[in-house]
């Protein structure tokens, strides 16, 4: 080492020193006994050593509140729940209107195949063939709108690789695929009286109608589970809203399929064969009305998004037509013209429903005090069990 080098005990206490004396400076307190450069305290060190300590410690106490009259007092801000780099906590859903759509003639298709099972059983062409020939072109434009949010039809198909029990989007793949072809065959079955009587097109005349009654069963048979797969996929999302609502989106979307098949089934049919679908009607208004009140009173500040904005207007907007939908039905038993327009009021009742549970399930993803607050909330109720059970 070199002799003109101080040694490392006198950096360190040369540090300390200074270090003593810059805290002292700013706290108003006299420095380390080290520092002084006089032998031993003064009288008047000693007179004001406790004033700057009284000083000090009333400068301390007022700023935490602590004190009476004196002092800034400092308040913990109100905590603003956003995250880092002023991105939301939870990623939105990417979906566009397009998957709202998809939602809507999903349920169409159900909810028509059901109207046309009811007509096939009790005797009423009318109803048979309206709800057939909606089914296919609801699911054909449900594939439409799932094959445009996939990019490319190939991705349909590679879902078909496997059959996922807890996986709502394969149990989804699986139904489509079976309810699909059912539907196109019995709605092709209704074009059975256009094919000439005689030669190999009077066989398939003939062999089209029993074919197109079983193909009719068994897509009435998968309708309940394309009706409300939708809701159980929107629940099975991180999505807060749609996530907690898992016991009432199902329900919802089951009574907006009858409700849109009732429709279907009041706007074709004159109101003697119209009976099934004024019963549908009634049936899935009443779900659809119960499942949209217990999401937007049952849930708290998740009910918010439901209620608020585009997707409160949406839901409102479909409370109201549902309910006149219905009343026009029952009182409009012998008018075709009241018939149709409950017919036309349902289904738009159905479209707002179904867009106003989307876009409020979208809402609550973007804010993130919807994902916040409801986590700690679940946080401080399984440590308030956790203490009374100790």
């Amino acid at each position: 080492m070199s002799p003109h080098r101080p040694e490392v005990g006198d950096l360190f206490r040369r540090f300390r020193d200074r270090l003593a004396a810059e805290c002292s400076d700013r706290l108003d307190l006299p420095a380390r006994p080290e520092a002084r450069v006089h032998d031993g305290p003064t009288d008047a060190s000693l007179t004001a050593q406790p004033q700057r300590n009284a000083e000090h410690t009333g400068r301390r106490t007022g700023r935490r509140g602590g004190r009476r009259g004196g002092g800034e007092e400092l308040r913990v801000p109100e905590a603003e729940f956003t995250s880092y780099y002023g991105r939301p906590v939870l990623k939105a859903p990417v979906w566009k209107w397009d998957i709202a759509a998809y939602l809507f003639t999903g349920g169409l298709a159900a909810g028509s195949s059901l109207l046309a099972a009811g007509g096939q059983l009790t005797g009423r062409p009318t109803l048979r063939r309206a709800g057939r020939v909606t089914a296919l072109a609801a699911v054909s434009a449900s594939a439409v709108f799932l094959v445009r949010d996939l990019g490319r039809p190939a991705r349909f198909h590679h879902m078909l690789r496997i059959a996922k029990p807890t996986s709502p989007m394969s149990m989804g793949t699986w139904i489509l695929t079976a309810f699909g072809p059912a539907a196109g065959v019995a709605a092709i079955a209704e074009a059975a009286g256009w094919l000439p009587r005689h030669g190999p097109l009077g066989l398939v005349r003939r062999a089209l109608p029993p074919v197109g009654h079983a193909a009719g069963l068994l897509a009435a048979g998968t309708a309940p589970a394309l009706a409300t797969y939708t809701g159980v996929l929107l629940a099975d999302t991180a999505v807060p809203s749609w996530h907690e609502a898992y016991p009432e989106l199902p329900v919802i979307f089951a009574g907006s399929a009858l409700a849109s098949g009732a429709g279907v089934g009041l706007l074709a049919a004159p109101p003697a064969e119209a009976g099934p679908a004024r019963r549908m009607a009634v049936a899935g208004a009443a779900l659809e009305l119960f499942g949209a009140h217990r999401v937007e009173t049952r849930l708290g500040l998740l009910s918010e998004p439901y209620r608020r904005g585009r997707p409160g207007r949406l839901l409102r907007a479909g409370r109201l037509l549902t309910a006149a939908g219905v009343v026009g039905a029952l009182l409009g038993r012998r008018s075709r013209v009241v018939g149709a327009f409950s017919g036309a009021t349902l289904l738009a009742a159905s479209v707002a429903t179904r867009f106003g549970i989307f876009y409020g399930g979208v809402a609550s993803a973007r804010d993130p005090r919807y994902t916040v607050v409801p986590q700690r909330e679940r946080l401080e109720a399984r440590r308030t069990r956790g203490g009374s059970v100790t």
